[in-house]
């Protein structure tokens, strides 16, 4: 049962009795009576609020309360809506004075002097007088509340001293006595420490911690997770969130994803599985799966599919079944704490302290409520957290201890009455605060400004002085982590998460009045409902925003993405339809929908505080935009098509934030934003040509903090630049200042940009500083003044002109140097350095040069040894300097990553980096590694990971190499005679890739390095074949193998058991071979073979008798191919069989048989001889793809049928197969999804489905794509009936086709196809074509080359 709090009512009724109805009074003291009713809500409200705190106690026990607290929240709710409809008209008149001047019109003469106050207009007289129906409604809820007030014996509680005056806490870390150690479960994690490092090969490894909610089996997992021996003992990690929404496709893309943040999106989960199993062969993984909630086997299996024995998986859950349907080699339950465990967990919260020793006045009354925490860790920490902030003195130690809450039965969601005690004693802006959250859905990760915005918008941050909201809003949050009700995401330390009970306890506090739609689940939001949010899908179709059919009063609108980068499609009745209905939105999202114009009636949405069009195609925004005057924050982030802002934004007066990064159209910022004295963030100012005097409206933005982006600065001359005050604003701490890339234009002048950037002096809080595109001859002194203290990264792009650095060096907290691009540069000297310095580059950890075209000479300046270079520097890169000469520098002993690229002239010495561990060198002159004979014991740090190509000479001496390359773990090169130089020292070299190597013909045992299990073979035109007889199979651990266009290998060895390691065997377009291995065996380990373009390819294997573990076979283009090896129906492991433009194959399955076991996709491509597919794969149970093509029109499916647990079906050209599935009966295939059809020779059928014979469709589908089918005429609206999932239909090549299923039979379609239907195409025309209708309503529409919905943007 949910419970009210305090958690709006307070809060809006502090800004009722505030300066809100204060306001409104002012305001209306022109008309009696809507004054009178203003002062009859003052007079009641106190009274009311001073009960609130008892009725929060009492509703846990009284039913009666709960619901006098729930008609109170709509009632504050609804009046908080009319005074800010009063203090939107009173800023509307004040905006606009043509219309006071209508005040000496005649009307005003013949009304009564009571009526011609200040404020008064004729329309501001009519506003009032239809206000008053609504304020009398509202009076008679007010004093029926009051009224049973007294009724319900609620009377008034002292209240707790508010904590929102203290000092802001400083933001708090991860802390070694907090997160370092687990109290009481100590011999739980050095076990599963342990069970994690040994090795297995019976499969995956599964290790299951298994307990109630708050037991902290999170932490448990992250501690394992992160500690520093599992970081040594695997290769890649992994950790998703899985909650009780199990899809397998997220999960995997997210794993994918983890472990390969540039995989590209892809929803089908067997592509997402063949990608994660590439990428994780021959590695070990650690994957951790929590709050898995998901019972079932099958979905379990699917789901560990792609993970072989050198996984390792954690699994968190509450239920003993889900422990048992992963089948772990451990299952850890855990139960609750010792009372001395869950004391010092208290205690580490409450006093920070690990027990009462210093605070003895505490410990009777801590170790009672300690115990009442029932051995709990989440209860404890919440509790503890409690009392450190609010609770200071022995009194409110025993109000806790003795608080009736305790008392109340846990709800069934699991809230414990120790999570509600501490939410009980929030301050009341606190819990409308954290109330508030409860939108966001479990496991959702946010950021902190996200956060502000957003309360900020809604009224939650009480200003108690001017331009405060985001100190104060990060005081609020910053209370809340301190308190424990957010916390740092284990994935990412600027991100925060909510503890899955935390969540349901702010689902509880906040009732009916935030609601979020859940996937996959049909829900209607009350008409209660505030604020909503939902995860943003592909395709936001009709169908969903059904939901919001009752909830007209509501707040907030606020989709939530999981992916920036992901198109998403929003249907246009939430545009036109909608939002026109939800006039009291404080806050509306429509960000990453590709929507590409707003209809210009935004003025209804008066109320609004927060508007974010981030990641849209937007391309302008109209004119009613600039009606918005409560608007605070406007979101046009990666707007890329945008092309200039309203003309009227200085109207946005209470505007606070404004982003446009990204939007790079945008030419100019519109007349009068400098009179937008509020902003406090303005990510760019863009100065149009001509408009260089309006960089002084930058002078009255005083607030401006965090980043700030100048561009257009070639239009500025220097008077203008310093009437931007840019060295006044001290809150900006990141500063780019940009000129256009165009340096030939006339009007530029490089004594002009000069003086620009003199007078662009930045403030003295600076920490970063981009100059781009600066034509001027030399930089300002104040780039290296001591005034920048804080300054920790400097880049410099792209200016042209300038043909000296300025002394970098004495810039004593810059960490990061980056410089670009500076084609007059020719040497780089003292001068970068700075004279009279004793330690230069003091902090610097990060220095590269990139394209650098004239430089000729660095000068470290080495020869005075009093002074100390560079000491921190970490990185070094130097990219595209082709006329360096010399050396680098010496004795960079803090080096450990260093990067040149075509620097052809420059001798790379690394004989002084002791610390070197990362090398890549792609075009020197000489490199060189030496002793040096001052120092021959210096110590030398082996190398991880070395790329070496196109070095002239390489001048490494072995004893200096086995120093340097032993531990090398990852090497690549195209100079193939670096190999035999090299390849003994690589005694731990396990991944090496070879491209374009000319003088590689094929490996010995003598130059194969000995550890190697992953190699790379690409573009090495001269190999003929591989690996030579004479290895030893005994020594040779290769697991994976790549070979790709290698124009003359004939095979790849003479013998399959020297690699009967290898798992992964990959061979793309190489012409000239014709065997794999010339004893016809492949090795006895492979899992996957794939085999692209290799036209005379003749044989594969002679059979899979001893290649027993392949779990997939993939060709394409193979022509030579005749035949299959024999035995493929013998393994038993095999999910994929992928056949494609195999023209020579013949193939008969009846004969050679198929595995139905594990298969999961089989597809057949071209392959015109295979003669028919096999009668036993109707017993394919696993089988989740099946496409099959260009099998010639004698080819039908056998008479047993299809197999029924598909999840895709893909028939081309294969009319027999096609009749087949229709007279079997398609719907019988209860699982499908997606359903591909080519009717080429299907010349019967005039419907689809086929209406003369009934032809349904499975209900599952999501999916549907016909084609090619010439006599089509028409689609079948009772066959659409039951699909209220299908998302896509495409059509295409269909030339009859007139009509499609009637508009309700699309609701959900997200996107329609249609391409080459002509007679269609007309009659879906825009607007007047008869079909518009039934597809106006759908996300995304294209027919042929045209985007008709969303519109294409230009």
């Amino acid at each position: 049962m949910a419970f009210i709090g305090e958690a709006a009512l307070s809060k809006l009724l502090e800004l009722l009795l505030g300066k809100s109805i204060d306001a409104a009074l002012n305001f209306v003291a022109d008309h009696k009576q809507v004054y009178d009713q203003l002062k009859e809500w003052k007079a009641i409200l106190p009274g009311i609020k001073a009960v609130l705190n008892h009725a929060e106690e009492k509703q846990v026990q009284d039913k009666g309360v709960k619901s006098w607290l729930e008609d109170l929240q709509d009632l504050t709710y609804d009046a908080d809506d009319i005074l800010d409809d009063f203090a939107y008209e009173q800023l509307r008149l004040k905006l606009h004075k043509t219309q006071a001047q209508a005040s000496t019109s005649m009307v005003r003469k013949l009304l009564p002097t009571c009526c011609t106050g200040t404020d008064f207009t004729p329309s501001s007289f009519l506003f009032k007088n239809d206000m008053i129906p609504k304020m009398k409604g509202l009076t008679d809820r007010l004093n029926s509340l009051s009224t049973q007030r007294s009724s319900l014996g609620l009377s008034e509680m002292l209240p707790r001293a508010a904590s929102s005056d203290r000092k802001k806490p400083a933001r708090l870390q991860p802390t070694s006595l907090m997160d370092g150690e687990c109290v009481g479960r100590d011999n739980e994690k050095r076990e599963m420490l342990d069970l994690l490092k040994t090795n297995s090969s019976n499969g995956v490894s599964v290790l299951s911690i298994v307990g109630m909610g708050g037991m902290g089996k999170t932490t448990l997992a992250q501690l394992v997770y992160n500690d520093a021996s599992i970081e040594e003992s695997f290769d890649y990690k992994a950790w998703v969130c899985v909650s009780d929404d199990f899809d397998a496709v997220k999960i995997t893309k997210t794993i994918l994803q983890s472990i390969d943040p540039s995989s590209h999106d892809v929803n089908d989960l067997n592509l997402l599985q063949v990608k994660l199993k590439e990428k994780l062969s021959g590695k070990k993984v650690l994957l951790v799966l929590d709050d898995l909630w998901n019972e079932s086997y099958d979905d379990w299996t699917i789901l560990r599919s792609p993970f072989g024995a050198t996984t390792k998986i954690i699994v968190t859950t509450r239920l003993q079944n889900v422990s048992s349907t992963v089948d772990p080699m451990k299952a850890f339950h855990l139960d609750k704490l010792s009372d001395e465990d869950c004391l010092s967990i208290f205690c580490q919260h409450a006093l920070r302290a690990r027990n009462f020793d210093g605070h003895l006045q505490f410990k009777q009354v801590g170790e009672n409520i300690a115990r009442r925490c029932n051995g709990l860790p989440l209860a404890a920490k919440a509790i503890g957290s409690l009392l450190r902030t609010t609770c200071k003195n022995l009194d409110e130690w025993e109000k806790i201890y003795e608080s009736e809450i305790w008392d109340s039965p846990e709800d069934k969601c699991g809230i414990i009455p120790a999570l509600r005690l501490s939410y009980h004693h929030l301050p009341s802006h606190l819990k409308c605060c954290f109330a508030y959250c409860s939108i966001f859905p479990k496991d959702y990760e946010f950021e902190e400004e996200e956060i502000i915005l957003l309360w900020s918008a809604e009224g939650f941050l009480q200003q108690k002085a001017k331009h405060q909201f985001k100190d104060l809003g990060n005081q609020y949050f910053q209370d809340l982590v301190s308190r424990s009700f957010f916390q740092i995401s284990s994935k990412d330390e600027s991100q925060y998460v909510m503890h899955d009970l935390i969540n349901d306890l702010a689902q509880l506090v906040a009732g009916d009045i935030c609601c979020r739609l859940e996937e996959n689940k049909q829900q209607m939001f009350s008409r209660r409902c505030r604020h909503s949010s939902y995860i943003i899908s592909t395709y936001d179709t009709v169908k969903k925003f059904k939901a919001f059919n009752q909830a007209n009063s509501l707040r907030t609108f606020l989709p939530l993405k999981q992916d920036c980068w992901h198109p998403y499609y929003l249907t246009n009745v939430v545009l036109v339809e909608l939002l026109p209905r939800l006039g009291y939105l404080r806050v509306l999202s429509l960000c990453g929908y590709r929507i590409t114009e707003l209809p210009d009636c935004l003025e209804i949405l008066k109320h609004l505080r927060y508007f974010n069009l981030s990641h849209t195609q937007i391309r302008c925004l109209p004119d009613s935009l600039c009606t918005l005057y409560h608007l605070e924050t406007l979101l046009l982030k990666r707007c890329s098509k945008l092309q200039k802002l309203p003309s009227k934004m200085e109207n946005l007066v209470n505007l606070h934030y404004l982003d446009i990064r990204g939007a790079d159209l945008i030419e100019r910022m519109p007349f009068g934003i400098g009179n937008l004295t509020n902003l406090q963030r303005l990510s760019d100012f863009v100065i149009g040509e001509g408009d260089g005097h309006s960089i002084g409206e930058l002078k009255n933005l005083s607030n401006l903090k965090g980043d700030l982006c100048l561009s257009g600065l070639e239009n500025v001359n220097g008077r203008d630049a310093w009437e931007a005050r840019l060295n006044e604003k001290s809150g900006i701490n990141n500063l780019v200042l940009e000129w256009s890339g165009d340096f030939e234009k006339p009007t530029r002048k490089n004594e002009v940009e000069e003086r620009v950037l003199d007078s662009l002096h930045p403030p003295k809080k600076l920490e970063q500083l981009f100059i781009k595109n600066f034509g001027g001859a030399k930089f300002s002194t104040w780039i290296t003044d001591s005034s920048l203290s804080n300054l920790s990264s400097l880049k410099l792009r792209s200016c042209k002109n300038c043909k000296s650095l300025p002394p970098i060096g004495r810039l004593s907290s810059l960490k990061s140097l980056s410089i670009g691009e500076l084609v007059e540069v020719r040497k780089i000297g003292n001068e970068l350095f700075g004279e009279n310095q004793s330690v230069a580059f003091a902090s610097l950890e990060s220095l590269s040069f990139e394209s650098l075209p004239n430089w000729e000479e660095w000068d470290a300046c080495e020869g005075d040894e009093q002074v100390s270079k560079l000491p921190m520097l970490r990185k070094l890169s130097i990219r595209h300097c082709p006329r360096l000469l010399g050396r680098l520098p010496t004795r960079l002993l803090s080096l450990q990553k260093l990067e040149i690229y075509e620097c052809m002239r420059l001798v790379v010495s690394i004989s002084s980096y002791p610390s070197l561990r990362e090398l890549s060198v792609e075009g020197c002159e000489e490199l060189v590694d030496e002793c040096s004979s001052s120092s021959p014991g210096e110590e030398v740090t082996s190398l991880q990971s070395v790329t070496l190509s196109r070095i002239s000479k390489f001048s490494i001496a072995a004893e200096r190499r086995m120093l340097r390359f032993a531990n090398s773990k990852h090497f690549v090169t195209r100079d193939f005679s670096l190999l035999p130089k090299m390849s003994h020292a690589f005694t731990f070299l396990t991944r090496m890739e070879l491209v374009n190597c000319e003088g590689l013909v094929s490996f010995t045992e003598s130059n194969f390095p000995p550890a190697l299990k992953e190699l790379t073979v690409q573009g090495c035109e001269n190999l003929q074949y591989l690996l030579d007889e004479s290895m030893s199979s005994n020594t040779y651990l290769l697991e994976v193998l790549n070979v790709d266009c290698c124009q003359s290998l004939k095979w790849l060895s003479s013998r399959g058991d020297i690699c009967n390691r290898l798992q992964l065997l990959h061979v793309l377009c190489c012409p000239e071979l014709r065997s794999l291995f010339l004893n016809s065996k492949l090795p006895v380990m492979l899992k996957k073979l794939h085999i692209f373009q290799c036209p005379v390819l003749e044989c594969i294997a002679e059979d899979f008798h001893e290649t027993t573990d392949l779990e997939r076979i993939h060709m394409d283009d193979v022509g030579n191919i005749k035949s299959l090896p024999r035995g493929i129906d013998k393994l038993s492991h095999l999910q994929e069989i992928s056949l494609f433009d195999c023209s020579n194959l013949v193939a008969c399955f009846d004969e050679i048989g198929l595995p139905t076991t594990n298969l999961i996709d089989f597809t057949v491509f071209k392959c015109e001889n295979i003669v028919a597919l096999p009668k036993c794969i109707s017993n394919c149970t696993s089988l989740k793809e099946l496409m099959v093509s260009h099998c010639g029109a004698d080819r039908s499916f056998s008479e047993e049928g299809f197999p029924t647990n598909l999840t895709s079906l893909r028939i081309f050209n294969a009319p027999e197969i096609y009749s087949s599935l229709v007279e079997w009966g398609i719907h019988r295939l209860t699982s499908l999804q997606r359903l591909v059809i080519s009717g080429e020779e299907c010349s019967n059928v005039l419907s689809f489905p086929e209406e003369s014979i009934g032809m349904r469709l499975p209900p599952s589908l999501t999916s549907i794509r016909i084609s090619n089918f010439d006599n089509l005429e028409f689609m079948c609206t009772k066959g659409f009936q039951h699909l209220t999932s299908l998302e896509e239909l495409e059509i295409t090549d269909c030339p009859k086709l007139t009509s499609l299923p009637e508009k309700h039979m699309l609701l959900s379609l997200g996107r329609l196809y249609i391409e080459r239907c002509p007679l269609l195409k007309e009659e879906c025309r825009r607007v007047k074509g008869p079909e518009w209708s039934k597809i106006s309503h759908i996300t995304c529409v294209r027919i042929d080359d045209e985007h008709l919905i969303p519109k294409k943007v230009d």
